[in-house]
């Protein structure tokens, strides 16, 4: 073989080695770049469904990144563009409706928190609020709730005797007027609810608490089976490590809630919920707030 031929072939065979190194590096470049789209509007748990999102993807295999929207949109429509691939993840609270829709991560975020129910009343039923000590003296009270509210079927399902109406605003009205005896609220709620009614009666009961699993969720199209995985895997580390429950204690939002709500000073009363699915994962104690454990922390 010739001197000129054996140059050309060590030039081409170098070529090939370059090309291979720029393609090795394209799909580096390619998978250091993958995106997940997220919708966060001004609501409180969006800003915290994102921040549990970022604990996620600091334990998750690869490079991920958030490309954040905030759109004014309902669930509704951020359902409809999870589904149409118009958006990678979301959350919301789960029941069997959506879980029929969308995949769960079952991992709940707010470790069950959202079930945590405290109420509103006028200040002049506390006496006999505080005289309710059994099941028998709560099947007594009538709560008011929103129409259609996926919270009527886990009440009434537990013997409680619900009054709807089709006005969220009204609520505020009715229990102030003894329409019914208190409106249930997540233990996130009732505080900023009453400071943008200054001009209503009302108080948080001070004593009670109903408890019912209602998990919150980061959810993805039923397609995204991978994503799913990961993002689960990612929480899932992070819980072990300790991460997870740093961020989800010293959140402003949630030591708030905690403290005002005086949480673990409450008698709680247990419910079940009928509109989970089956597959929650209710025997994961680390996923869900416990009242001893949150009273032992709270010492």
């Amino acid at each position: 073989m010739s001197h000129t031929l054996e140059r050309l072939l060590a030039r081409a065979r170098r070529g090939c080695w370059v090309l291979a190194l720029i393609g090795a590096t394209a799909a580096t470049n390619t998978q250091a770049q993958t995106t997940l789209r997220v919708n966060q509007t001004d609501h409180p748990l969006d800003e915290f469904a994102v921040g549990a999102l970022r604990v996620a993807l600091e334990f998750m295999d690869g490079d991920y990144e958030l490309a954040i929207s905030d759109d004014p949109i309902t669930q509704t429509r951020a359902i409809e563009r999870l589904e149409s691939d118009q958006m990678d993840v979301m959350w919301l609270s789960s029941n069997q409706e959506v879980e029929s829709r969308l995949r769960p991560i079952r991992f709940p975020l707010l470790k069950g928190l959202l079930g945590y129910r405290v109420f509103i009343i006028n200040p002049d039923r506390q006496a006999d609020m505080s005289r309710v000590t059994d099941i028998t003296d709560l099947k007594a009270l009538t709560f008011g709730q929103g129409a259609g509210w996926p919270d009527i079927a886990i009440l009434e399902a537990n013997g409680l005797e619900v009054i709807t109406t089709s006005k969220y605003d009204n609520l505020f009205y009715m229990v102030e007027g003894g329409r019914f005896d208190a409106f249930p609220r997540g233990v996130l709620e009732p505080w900023t609810e009453l400071a943008a009614r200054p001009d209503l009666p009302l108080a948080v009961e001070e004593r009670l608490v109903l408890v019912y699993p209602l998990p919150f969720y980061l959810f993805v199209s039923k397609e995204n089976a991978a994503l799913a995985q990961a993002i689960h895997a990612g929480l899932d580390r992070a819980l072990e490590s300790g991460r997870y429950d740093e961020y989800f204690f010293q959140h402003p939002m949630i030591e708030d809630a905690l403290t005002r709500s005086n949480l673990a000073g409450r008698r709680a009363f247990p419910l079940e919920n009928p509109t989970l699915t089956e597959a929650t994962p209710r025997s994961r104690e680390a996923y869900w707030l416990d009242m001893e454990r949150l009273r032992e922390r709270s010492d």
